[in-house]
């Protein structure tokens, strides 16, 4: 860890389903050390608290305070209640615990009003007025919603694939073809079912490997494939009504909107979302860095702006920070 044993620090650390970041960081906003571990949601990742333990180990001295944001926190509270024990035990610190969306949406707006769209793997709003009153919307999880997410784009291309297969979706026969080459198989309609069912049966982690499929969904759109563009259209309608449904209830009809989230590397998602929502805000800071803030505050360091403009310049440096095209 490249700084003197002692010297003050902030933790932060940023627990997602796929990736899990934690930083330390100066009074100055300078990003001292990064460390990377696996995902750490606990309702998909059975060794979550070893992937976060092994982050914890070996710390250097300094520490003042840490914000911990956790992939599903707040949801259950038996498994938010497990969760809360991890920064218990490591008991260096004041800390704080929040949902990972929620950091996210901190570090969007700098800790002001705003709402986050969350497409990723699942699909949720983050949103917080002036005044701090936070809401969610969505975040369900795959089996009650997502909707619009990664997953639920290959879930509608599987399901839309198989109904054009068997005949009972036959506007959607274009898709056939194109799609199985993407996915690997053959397009011969006869092998099509043994196939796809050799595909499914070699799954390792089925909701990652189902989002993935987006990107093919998102490559036939591009080329103007009519059932692949009806998929994004319904995934882009159901986002929309996530950002809908947080200026209703915060009576905010303007408020701005930025979207996060691997969802989003689908051009023709993206553009979709924007025609009904408008052009989003550029995040101010990535998820670790709205733990950051979290964290400062929580030290009493009083973080200003500049303090923020520095640390975004640090994260980027560190390749913590891509803004959406």
């Amino acid at each position: 860890m490249p700084h003197a044993s002692g010297e003050p620090c902030l933790l932060a650390m940023d627990s997602g389903g796929s990736k899990t970041l934690l930083v330390l960081i100066d009074r100055h906003a300078t990003v001292l050390a990064v460390r990377q571990a696996g995902g750490t949601n606990p309702f998909d990742r059975p060794d979550w608290r070893d992937e976060m333990a092994g982050l914890l180990a070996d710390l250097p001295g300094g520490i003042v305070a840490a914000a911990f944001g956790m992939a599903g926190y707040g949801g259950s509270p038996a498994v938010s209640a497990r969760q809360d024990e991890v920064p218990a035990e490591w008991g260096r610190c004041p800390y704080v615990v929040r949902n990972d969306v929620d950091i996210a949406c901190v570090g969007a707006f700098g800790g002001g009003p705003g709402i986050l769209l969350l497409a990723g793997t699942g699909s949720m709003v983050w949103a917080a007025d002036s005044a701090g009153r936070g809401l969610r919307v969505g975040g369900w999880g795959h089996l009650f919603g997502d909707e619009g997410s990664a997953f639920w784009i290959g879930r509608e291309a599987l399901g839309t694939l198989t109904r054009a297969v068997d005949g009972r979706e036959p506007d959607a026969a274009s898709f056939i073809a194109p799609f199985c080459r993407f996915m690997g198989l053959s397009d011969d309609p006869a092998g099509i079912e043994a196939a796809l069912l050799d595909w499914y049966g070699g799954l390792h982690h089925a909701r990652s490997e189902v989002a993935a499929l987006t990107r093919g969904v998102d490559m036939l759109a591009a080329a103007g494939n009519g059932p692949a563009r009806r998929i994004v259209e319904r995934a882009a309608a159901h986002l929309a009504r996530h950002v809908g449904a947080a200026r209703r209830m915060l009576a905010l009809p303007g408020l701005a909107w930025c979207d996060a989230g691997g969802a989003f590397r689908n051009a023709s998602l993206r553009r979709a979302v924007i025609d009904l929502c408008g052009v989003p805000a550029a995040p101010i800071l990535p998820p670790v860095g709205g733990a950051a803030l979290l964290a400062a505050r929580r030290a009493g360091w009083d973080p200003d702006a500049a303090w923020i403009v520095r640390l975004a310049a640090g994260l980027t440096d560190a390749g913590l920070f891509a803004q959406a095209p």
